[in-house]
C-alpha cells in the first residue's frame, strides 16, 4: 500500500509537470491537487496519527488548489494556506530536535536579504510576503534538526517559494514555472519521507496474525 501511494505520487507529479510544460490548466487541475493528499495518505499508513507534518500536507493541498485560481485574492488565500503548512512543519520539527544555531542564523540572513532585494518590487504584497517568508525560513532551518533529507526538502521548499516571490515581484525567468514545481514536488517528497524515516521508532506497527491463528 505504501509503495503504491508513492508510485501514484510519482504519476501525479509527472502529469503535473507535463501540464506545466504544455501550459495546460486542465492537466494541472487533474494532478496538482493530488500531490499532497497522496503523501498525506502515505504518512498516515505509517504513523496513524495527526501531527504537524500531516497538518502541513493538508493545508498544502488547499494551497495548491487556491494557487491554480488566477488573481491576487487567490494568491493571498494560497499564501495563507501555506503559512499554516510552514507553521505545522516548524512545530513538528522543533518537537523532534533542535536545529544548529548556524543553520538558523544562515536562514534568517537569507530571509532578510531576499526581502530587502524584493521589497520595492513587491508593492502591496510586501507585508504578507515578509511574514510568510519568515515562517518558511524558520521551517527550513528547523528541518536541519531532523535529518539530512528533511533539511534538503526544507531548502528546496524555500527555493520554490523564492521563485514564486520573484515572479510576484514582476521578474520572469526562463523556465521559472517548471523550476517552481520541480523543487516543490521534490520538497514535499523529501520532507514527508524524511519525516517518516526520522520517526520510524514512533510509527504504529501493523498488526500481524498470531501463530496458529488464521489470517
Amino acid at each position: 500500500m505504501r509503495r503504491a501511494l508513492l508510485a501514484l505520487f510519482g504519476v501525479a507529479a509527472a502529469v503535473e509537470l507535463a501540464g506545466v510544460v504544455t501550459h495546460s490548466t486542465a492537466v494541472q487541475w487533474s494532478a496538482k491537487p493530488l500531490l499532497a493528499p497522496l503523501l498525506l495518505a502515505y504518512l498516515w499508513t505509517v504513523r496513524r496519527r495527526v501531527d504537524g507534518v500531516a497538518v502541513g500536507l493538508a493545508f498544502a493541498a488547499a494551497g495548491d488548489v487556491a494557487l491554480l485560481v488566477p488573481g491576487r485574492t487567490a494568491f493571498l488565500v494560497g499564501m495563507g494556506c501555506f503559512l499554516v503548512t510552514q507553521l505545522g512543519l516548524l512545530t513538528a520539527f522543533l518537537r523532534h530536535g533542535r536545529p544548529p544555531v548556524l543553520a538558523v542564523a544562515g536562514y534568517l540572513l537569507a530571509w532578510a536579504g531576499a526581502n530587502l532585494l524584493l521589497w520595492e518590487a513587491l508593492g502591496p504584497l510586501r507585508l504578507p510576503v515578509l511574514g510568510y517568508s519568515l515562517a518558511l525560513c524558520l521551517m527550513a532551518a528547523s528541518a536541519t534538526g531532523v535529518s539530512g533529507r528533511t533539511a534538503l526538502g526544507g531548502a528546496l521548499f524555500l527555493g520554490s517559494d523564492l521563485l514564486i516571490g520573484v515572479g510576484a515581484a514582476g521578474v520572469d525567468l526562463p523556465g521559472r514555472d517548471l523550476a517552481v514545481m520541480v523543487t516543490y514536488i521534490a520538497a514535499l517528497f523529501l520532507i514527508t519521507t524524511g519525516w517518516v524515516a526520522a520517526t520510524a521508532d514512533r510509527a504504529v506497527p501493523v498488526a500481524t496474525p498470531a501463530a496458529g491463528v488464521p489470517a
